[in-house]
């Protein structure tokens, strides 16, 4: 199973310097990938999450460094570690110019990028982008559609509902023949999406057995689909606290001492779950680590038990 860090690009250990630390440091100590992701803004109005009451958003939103950007920064600093997003909004960027970016990091890091992608919930971002919500759903179909052939020979051509590509040659190609293509999707719909167009699934882990049946119905669907199980990636994503003592009963899954983390990994092995990636908890919440030393001495002692 492979094991990836989330840089800190947003929350209270945010900024340069430490993105640099922890991705050098990452790298050092064996981890496979490190991760950025994407919010365009935090509204100062509450606002409904997941069909909610509306509350304030999250102050982890306030700073949050652009994830190409950074990864193209990292990717200067390192030398082997995978660069994914997870996840980066697809929907609120034209499809061209996402897969020139992306195809441009690709050729800056050697071929290490994985493109972690999702669809976007917040009304206020897709106004900024100018981009209507309706575009949910179909859309994300067409701008994976369209992306790729962007990756693939020239010369280009693409025509769809939302997406018009003139016959041109778009260059950079990405390094890698495929770019892997992750999709951030939890419902039954976002997983078949998944299934049929993605070359895996980016999941955030609820619970162990929320995370087991999803991946199980996921690797189902991608074989009632005529697809090969085995070809395709299960990447969990981990938002949970990272602590120096062991938490009680009542801590979530693959959330705790690096002891107790370590124990929960090796309970998805042969599970369909090929990677987790961990998003450790900033001092803004109660148990989580305060600051950078603190956060890189866990990791090191989480990967060294993991691997035994």
């Amino acid at each position: 199973m492979e094991l990836g860090i989330a840089l800190p690009t947003s929350g209270p250990l945010a900024g340069p310097a430490n993105i640099a630390r922890v991705a050098r440091e990452a790298e050092r100590l064996g981890y496979d990938s490190v991760w950025t992701y994407e919010r365009l803004l935090r509204p100062t109005a509450p606002i409904s999450m997941g069909g909610g009451e509306p509350q304030p958003v999250p102050e982890v939103y306030r700073v949050v460094y652009e994830p190409l950007e950074t990864l193209s920064y990292v990717a200067a600093i390192t030398e082997r570690i995978k660069l994914g997003t997870s996840i980066v909004d697809a929907l609120l960027h034209p499809a061209a110019v996402l897969a020139k970016r992306f195809a441009t990091l690709d050729q800056f890091s050697g071929g290490r990028l994985i493109a972690g992608l999702g669809q976007g919930w917040m009304p206020q971002e897709f106004d900024a982008a100018g981009v209507p919500m309706s575009r949910i759903g179909r859309g994300m179909d067409e701008v994976i559609a369209a992306m790729r052939a962007c990756w693939g020979p020239d010369p280009v051509s693409y025509d769809g509902e939302f997406t018009h590509i003139a016959e041109s040659q778009i260059n950079p190609k990405p390094v890698q023949a495929h770019i892997p293509i992750l999709l951030g999707s939890m419902t039954p719909a976002g997983m078949r999406r998944a299934a049929r167009i993605a070359d895996g699934l980016n999941p955030v882990v609820l619970s162990r057995e929320t995370l087991i049946d999803l991946t199980k119905a996921y690797r189902s669907a991608v074989g009632e689909l005529g697809r090969d199980p085995e070809s395709v990636t299960v990447v969990a994503r981990a938002n949970v606290p990272l602590t120096a003592e062991p938490l009680g009963d009542d801590r979530p899954f693959l959330g705790g001492s690096p002891r107790q983390i370590a124990d929960d990994l090796a309970s998805l092995e042969g599970t369909g779950v090929d990677h987790v990636l961990f998003a450790a908890s900033g001092r803004e919440q109660e148990g989580g680590v305060s600051g950078i030393d603190e956060t890189l001495a866990l990791y090191a002692e989480l990967i060294d038990l993991a691997r035994r």
